[in-house]
């Protein structure tokens, strides 16, 4: 088992296709140092093995030093998901004094004017490029994250170059997933089926070139598949989220489903919440099921996919996920995808507070 720390929504970076809620956090509703601290002993006493400090900007809370030590206490493998631009070489070693296994450095681009555009942040990809070095030169692993959508795959030979030049041990080429802030830029950020097709034979090409050099993960937007992922190996079967103001979720989107509530450590423990809420339980397993899912060969498989695309696309998360061939609103997710990947628009609204009902604006 795994948990994502959501530590902060508060980032320098205001990326369109952010994982976070349209309505982020306000510091006055993060969850205390101590309250961290009871959640990560729990989740370690409930069977986790690793945590992953994300956010937001994880570095942004200046008791991320005392959250890894207590993590690495409890027996927790610490690793950082981090845009990097606010590590310097002192606090990355108070990080690996403290326990810091692993850093997860996130790429908007190959390029500078690409990456501090999407980002949104001035000298972004150049201070990424020597956070990079920093990490490395501490002799900490180090994974290269890459979020790649229209605008940018036209460079994703140069990611992967950029990845071996930094040093980095594995690489994520990852489609933006459209939910949240990148559901709202789709038309923005969706690629063509074209650019899919020769994404893939780059990173097809790519792994056999750099094999035991590079381990390459690779994640296909939904829109153009035709069976569902198995999303987070199962609703709650494996992995749990904690929000910033200490909700627990089955996965990192699922605050995008409206209609559902979702307990909050500080009031239930872990423990309790993952065995007994109602959220947990709702689509755990296969029972909730509805038809095709009910019969087919690969309800073990995939868990049904998507609750959080199924509710996105059709506003239901019980119905079958549309990236299924056999869902019958498949064809929802086929012309989103088609009208979308062609559309003129290359404005984003971007991740910030208070933004979400705004309308695209040019970098």
């Amino acid at each position: 088992m795994a948990l994502l720390a959501e530590l902060t929504h508060r980032c320098p970076l205001q990326c369109p296709y952010c994982s976070n809620p349209l309505n982020l956090e306000k510091v006055a509703g993060e969850m205390r140092t101590d309250e961290w601290l009871r959640a990560l002993r729990e989740a370690a006493d409930l069977g986790c093995m690793q945590v992953h400090f994300s956010g937001g900007e994880p570095t942004v809370r200046t008791d991320l030093e005392e959250l890894v030590a207590g993590a690495t206490e409890a027996g927790l493998y610490t690793n950082l998901i981090t845009s990097g631009v606010l590590l310097d070489e002192a606090r990355l070693a108070r990080l690996v004094a403290a326990g810091l296994e692993h850093v997860h450095l996130s790429f908007q681009d190959a390029e500078v004017p690409g990456g501090d555009r999407i980002g949104g942040y001035r000298g972004g990809h150049e201070k990424k490029i020597a956070v990079a070095a920093m990490v490395r030169a501490a002799g900490l692993p180090l994974t290269a994250n890459f979020v790649v959508h229209r605008q940018n795959v036209d460079r994703l030979e140069a990611m992967l170059d950029l990845a071996v030049e930094i040093g980095a041990h594995r690489a994520e080429i990852a489609n933006v997933q459209y939910y949240g802030w990148a559901l709202k830029n789709r038309a923005a950020l969706m690629p063509t089926r074209a650019q899919l097709d020769h994404m893939t034979e780059i990173v097809t090409a790519a792994r056999e070139r750099l094999k035991g050099v590079l381990v390459i993960d690779y994640v296909v937007p939904d829109y153009y598949a035709q069976r569902p992922k198995s999303c987070m190996g199962g609703w709650g079967r494996r992995f749990l989220n904690i929000s910033p103001s200490g909700k627990v979720l089955p996965c990192h989107a699922a605050e995008t489903i409206t209609n559902m509530e979702f307990d909050s450590v500080r009031q239930r423990s872990l423990a309790d919440i993952w065995a007994n809420s109602s959220a947990f339980n709702r689509f755990r397993g296969t029972d909730w099921m509805p038809e095709p899912c009910r019969s087919c060969d690969r309800k073990e498989i995939d868990w049904g996919g998507c609750r959080c695309q199924a509710f996105a696309i059709t506003g239901d998360a019980a119905r079958t996920d549309p990236a299924c061939g056999l869902s019958v609103d498949h064809g929802l997710l086929v012309d989103a995808a088609v009208s979308e990947s062609a559309a003129d628009r290359e404005e984003f609204v971007y991740r910030r507070y208070g933004a979400a009902a705004k309308e695209p604006v040019k970098a």
